[in-house]
């Protein structure tokens, strides 16, 4: 029988007495379709004494959960909340040691042995987190649509049915986790390659949430799941703050690992909890008068020296630092849009457009070592490389499927992952969800996210209009201060298919080594943000010298084996010239070529157009 414990009310009549485990795993959950997968997952992969005690907030299992000794169950008619529903399930336990983890996660084999053997008592530790793909959407034709809110197929409309897949994804291996002046979680992929960042066991600054262990005496000691926070938001921030601020570390076993599914995306596959931005912002408030006033009646070490130990963070900058050492920090109003919690660095997020997973074909093996994938890259390596991708989320369902999919081949044949920006929440690649207008400084403000997101040492802009061909990729920057921009283009005609070639320097053909990228549009951004856009200022870095332009960026240009179909539509943010009269100034018109038959490497424009 299962344990089922009475709170309100219970199925059975009585409760069975919790045996003494050396760990117990908590998992709170509302509505969670995947809780009965998480937890035979769990069963299946743990090695030592480890128990799990799982609060069902507020509706049964559906589907139920099987029958297991080492299972217990708590059942509250109505939610009561995560952190709530977290020391509900804490107070039943007797085990030395405390691991919460969400109610969608996969597991290493041994991975409980794995974390047990290096904690320490005074630690909070978190495996390396890989990314979840749990589901895929299938036809009856075949066609695969990535997890996220149901629906009929995209390509064929016909219905869907799930396909389980439950596998972690190889990429991206997140190690490194901190918080913004807001505060504000972010990945902090930077710290990482610092000579501290390396080894098996590292320090994080700060914690992602939805898995973390410590002893179970800590847990109460230090109050993790403070209820005044809220019933959820900020959850890895205040554990991990109060770990350090108490004395002790916050630590990454990177010799084991778990694998967290994201679901930001609305629908039938949104967050269980009932979250408003008013909700997250009682939580951040909380966290800001309590940690930045150093007002935490444990702590031993101000906020000001966790910020320094990990100097430089990403966010902060000289004037916050010596504003919170002073104890004068003010927050501001309104903050770069950044990803919620629950962004995948994942990745996984969904809208209408999305139907491809990068790393879909690939298994995390459970018995690989980690450590092979995390090991310190050797300086004569060549730079890795990645994709940024922004869009607006307005652009016709069958071109946005076709670039996506284009997208997602090349990720994955290649290795080159994606981090996007969107303007609503989607599922490709490493989503970051922009709740903004379209406009000029929000694209802007998109390409920063996601170049701040990004951990790879080179960037490819990609946008959502854009057919790229893998030839682009081949290229590798030589200079690292230049932006590169691929002049092999060619403009096509979504409507007639007529396409013109000519030598330019567009953002969707920028490659350029990422702490370059980010400096310039950190600055960009704040420019616009103070004086508004000009065309003067111009959209492409480094490409003329105006007085009005961001910086003295420079630029040079390539051009890739195959050309890149940019596709022109109703909907594009900038208009199209397709004559060269159209050109005031004739140099611009550089490598003029028309054509109504084939573009060279995509043949027949005609057939080209059919999938748009």
């Amino acid at each position: 029988m299962k344990k089922v414990l009475k709170k309100y009310f219970c199925k059975y009549e009585g409760f069975t007495t919790i045996s003494m485990s050396e760990l117990s795993i908590l998992i709170p959950a509302r509505n969670e379709m995947f809780l009965a997968k998480t937890i035979e997952n769990i069963l299946e992969n743990i090695e030592g004494d480890t128990e799990v005690i799982a609060v069902l907030d507020g509706a049964w299992a559906e589907p139920p959960i099987n029958d297991d000794q080492r299972v217990t169950l708590i059942h509250n008619p109505q939610s009561i909340g995560q952190r709530a529903a977290t020391n509900q399930a804490a107070k039943l336990s007797r085990a030395k040691y405390i691991m919460k983890v969400d109610a969608h996660c996969a597991f290493d084999k041994g991975f409980d042995a794995k974390m047990i053997a290096e904690m320490h008592d005074d630690w909070t530790m978190v495996p390396v987190m890989k990314n979840l793909h749990a589901f895929d959407w299938v036809c009856p034709d075949g066609h695969r649509r990535y997890q996220g809110p149901s629906g009929p197929c995209m390509e064929c409309g016909k219905e869907t049915t799930r396909d389980v897949l439950w596998r972690a994804k190889p990429s991206p291996n997140s190690v490194s986790y901190c918080f913004d002046p807001t505060p504000h979680f972010q990945y902090f992929g930077d710290y990482a390659k610092r000579p501290e960042g390396q080894g098996e066991i590292t320090e994080t600054m700060s914690l992602q949430g939805s898995c973390w262990m410590l002893t179970r005496d800590k847990y109460w000691e230090l109050n993790v799941c403070d209820e005044n926070f809220g019933g959820w938001g900020s959850q890895g921030i205040e554990v991990a703050v109060k770990t350090w601020l108490s004395g002790g570390r916050v630590m990454v076993n990177k010799k084991t690992w778990y694998a967290h599914m994201f679901r930001t995306q609305g629908g039938d596959f949104g967050f269980p909890y009932p979250i408003s931005g008013k909700d997250q912002e009682k939580a951040k408030f909380f966290a800001k008068d309590l940690f930045f006033n150093n007002k935490w009646d444990k702590q031993v070490r101000p906020l000001s020296w966790l910020v320094e130990k990990f100097w430089p963070v990403k966010g902060w900058n000289e004037e916050d630092l010596k504003k919170l050492k002073a104890n004068t920090f003010s927050f501001p109003d309104a903050a770069l849009p950044v990803k919620p919690v629950e962004s995948e660095p994942v990745s996984e997020e969904s809208n209408t457009v999305i139907i491809y997973d990068v790393s879909r074909t690939s298994d995390a093996s459970s018995t690989s070592s980690p450590n092979s994938e995390l090991s310190v890259r050797d300086p004569e390596e060549k730079p890795t490389k990645g994709i940024i991708f922004y869009t607006d989320n307005q652009l016709k369902i069958k071109i946005a499927v076709m670039v996506q999919r284009q997208l997602g081949k090349i990720s994955a044949a290649r290795n080159i992952p994606i981090v996007s920006a969107s303007l609503k929440p989607m599922g490709f690649g490493r989503n970051i969800h922009v709740p903004l207008e379209r406009g000029v400084l929000t694209m802007f403000k998109q390409i920063l996210t996601a170049l701040e997101a990004s951990d790879t040492d080179i960037v490819y802009f990609c946008e959502a209009d854009v057919l790229y061909h893998p030839s682009h990729f081949d290229f590798t920057p030589p200079k690292k201060d230049v932006f590169y921009y691929n002049e092999n283009v060619w403009k096509i005609d979504a409507k007639t298919g007529h396409a013109i070639h000519y030598d330019c320097r567009q953002v969707s053909g920028i490659a350029v080594y990422r702490e370059a990228a980010v400096k310039h549009y950190r600055k960009r951004v704040e420019m616009v943000e103070k004086n508004g856009f000009s065309v003067k200022m111009g959209y492409e870095p480094g490409t003329h010298h105006r007085p009005e332009r961001v910086d003295d960026s420079t630029s040079e240009s390539w051009k890739s084996e195959f050309p890149n179909v940019d596709i022109r539509h109703e909907g594009n943010f900038s208009p199209t010239r397709w004559n060269k009269e159209e050109f005031r100034n004739q140099k611009y018109t550089k490598g003029w070529i028309e054509s109504d038959d084939e573009i060279p490497g995509w043949g027949k424009t005609a057939n080209l157009i059919k999938r748009f």
